[in-house]
């Protein structure tokens, strides 16, 4: 009977240890492929099941769409930019070619009395009915020049203004009243819209 017990003894110990044995190799095999498919995933195998993300937009293709986009912002800003460019020098090449036109108009009243004084006095020797029909021509004419923003300069007991005025002559003696002052205008000057366009050549009290 003691036999029969240490028979059973061994055969128990033998069957924990084959069971112990089976338990490491299994986990064993278990850890080796575990380590195996991550080295697959390292390497640039198969992708791990686990690791794998849901695909998105391609960061390339949303660069080069962008880009596009750009590049036809840029064609049209130049585009635009070449029609204002073109558009401002056909007006400016009108404006000079057709700038005078306004004065012309003005003026052409006024070639037409000149043209009616010469043919009234050929029929008539009267000083004063010429005299009269040229101040009335002078007279519309300046008119006709103000409508255009054309003006005299006023030089009538004016201080002197080197601004407006040229002294061609300088007349001493004429009392510490007249001096600076304007004492006669050599030649008339005028203004354009409040632009000089003509000094008025003055002579002034020394």
């Amino acid at each position: 009977m003691m036999e029969n017990m240490e028979n059973q003894e061994q055969q128990n110990s033998k069957e924990m240890n084959d069971n112990t044995v089976e338990s490491v190799q299994t986990e064993t095999a278990d850890k080796c492929d575990a380590e195996n498919n991550t080295a697959a995933c390292e390497e640039g195998g198969e992708a791990c099941p686990k690791e794998q993300a849901e695909p998105a937009e391609d960061e390339l293709t949303l660069a080069q769409r962008q880009v596009e986009e750009y590049k036809d912002k840029y064609l049209r800003a130049v585009a635009e930019f070449d029609n204002y460019r073109k558009r401002t020098l056909k007006e400016k090449a009108e404006l000079i070619l057709n700038g005078g036109e306004k004065t012309i108009v003005a003026i052409l009243p006024v070639i037409d009395d000149m043209e009616r004084a010469l043919q009234n006095g050929a029929k008539t020797d009267d000083p004063a009915v010429l005299r009269e029909g040229m101040e009335l021509i002078y007279n519309k004419f300046i008119k006709s020049l103000e409508n255009i923003g054309v003006k005299k300069i006023d030089t009538e007991g004016a201080d002197f203004d080197t601004d407006v005025h040229e002294a061609v002559a300088m007349v001493p003696g004429m009392g510490d009243d007249k001096k600076g002052k304007v004492l006669d205008c050599i030649q008339t000057g005028y203004r354009l819209n409040e632009k000089v366009i003509r000094h008025a050549k003055v002579a002034v009290g020394d």
